[in-house]
């Protein structure tokens, strides 16, 4: 009884947060109000069911129940795939690789588009990754190094001509000096002083894009960048979308293997030393400013690779797509992911950009759908999708032996 109660009066306070938004609509034209009660009680309705599961599961989380229980047999084996069968693991990576090659061929030009953004969020989310993921160190203005690689090819190419090739690298190495511009100044911060400095740093830069007309163009932004080319063939938007979705799935592959082994390697070790403690880091005898550095150089270079990327397939930029949205949109994917996990971002950064737009068909639910799913996963998962792998170091029992029983 205590428990019905206390859901319908959520449900109660659900549909009175939510009555002026999906209760009512207003018709300008003949200035009348219609009254949409029928959604508020199937809202209110929904929200019932799901507050009663809701305190069915904390209440045995409390009690120290598993929420699901399995089959003795069925439980053992899933425990057991992932060791037990890593062909299973290979399979399943070849079939999404022939999936994605394809999938320009079997899909539509919309679903095309909307793979190559997410494919690009992919890229960002993982150079946020090393920078929040393995290093520990809590970015708000990531965009700013996404924008810079986006001017620097439109601006490169408006200027001086330069091509798409040849800006690729070029937006990678400003960006990366923009990182180290910001990287000087926060050696000393961290927490939450860090954050507010990275996220002044990127309204400094948008704010700049915004103002300095003469040479970014202003609100009006820089049109008419061309795409990128395949030995001078000429193409028909079809044909180049395809060519650029192509070039974004091969960057990304290029950085899953590029991150995967600096996060094996020596720099990587440090980065996750610094995750963990840093005046042990320092106390161990790392670098703690050239790792820092590091950290942040890493970072923006992805960034603006992925912002020449971005203004190649648009052909058009300006200030409105570098807000702080985009940033907090590319760190969802991390925390949703789990910090330090590869594989748990990738799948964040495809579930955030492709679900909104696969949810069209609840076009007035679905940003409720979305954020609801977000906070399930914070209470019930806070640690991400896959968490972050951490190293174990074990001692055998000849390693002991010779150190004479010592651990």
């Amino acid at each position: 009884m205590r428990r019905s109660l206390k859901a319908l009066l959520t449900a109660l306070w659900f549909m009175l947060l939510t009555l002026p938004v999906m209760g009512i609509k207003l018709n300008t034209l003949d200035k009348s109000v219609q009254w949409r009660f029928d959604r508020i009680l199937w809202l209110g309705l929904g929200v019932f069911v799901l507050a009663l599961i809701w305190d069915w599961c904390f209440s045995r989380r409390a009690k120290g129940l598993p929420l699901l229980c399995l089959p003795a047999g069925l439980a053992a084996g899933l425990r057991s795939l992932p060791g037990g069968r890593p062909w299973l693991k290979t399979t399943g990576l070849a079939v999404l690789g022939v999936i994605m090659l394809i999938m320009p061929v079997l899909g539509s030009f919309y679903q095309t588009n909307i793979m190559i953004s997410a494919l690009l969020y992919v890229m960002l989310a993982l150079g946020l990754n090393i920078v929040v993921g393995l290093a520990g160190q809590l970015v708000l203005g990531y965009v700013a190094f996404y924008a810079v690689g986006a001017y620097t090819y439109a601006l490169l190419n408006q200027f001086l001509g330069w091509g798409f090739w040849a800006c690729l690298p070029a937006g990678g190495i400003v960006a990366v000096l923009f990182g180290l511009g910001l990287g000087f100044p926060v050696l000393r911060l961290r927490g939450d002083y860090l954050a507010i400095v990275t996220l002044g740093f990127g309204e400094i830069v948008r704010l700049s894009l915004q103002n300095w007309t003469s040479l970014t163009g202003g609100p009006r932004g820089i049109s008419d960048i061309p795409r990128p080319g395949l030995f001078g063939l000429p193409m028909d938007i079809n044909a180049s979308t395809t060519y650029v979705y192509y070039l974004v799935l091969a960057a990304v592959a290029i950085t899953i293997i590029v991150i995967y082994r600096l996060k094996n390697s020596r720099v990587g070790l440090a980065l996750q030393a610094l995750r963990e403690d840093e005046i042990a880091c320092e106390a161990m005898g790392v670098d703690i400013t050239r790792v820092k550095l590091s950290a942040f150089a890493l970072g923006s270079c992805w960034a603006g690779f992925a912002g020449v990327i971005f203004a190649a397939k648009t052909t058009y930029i300006n200030p409105s797509s570098f807000t702080f949205m985009e940033s907090a949109m590319i760190l969802s994917m991390v925390v949703l992911g789990g910090m330090g996990s590869i594989s748990g971002v990738v799948i964040a950064a495809m579930i955030l950009i492709l679900a909104p737009e696969y949810l069209r068909a609840f076009s007035e639910y679905r940003m409720l759908i979305f954020g609801a799913i977000m906070v399930v996963m914070m209470i019930f998962r806070p640690q991400g999708l896959i968490s972050g792998e951490r190293r174990r170091y074990r001692i055998s029992g000849l390693e002991r032996a010779r150190n004479g029983g010592r651990a």
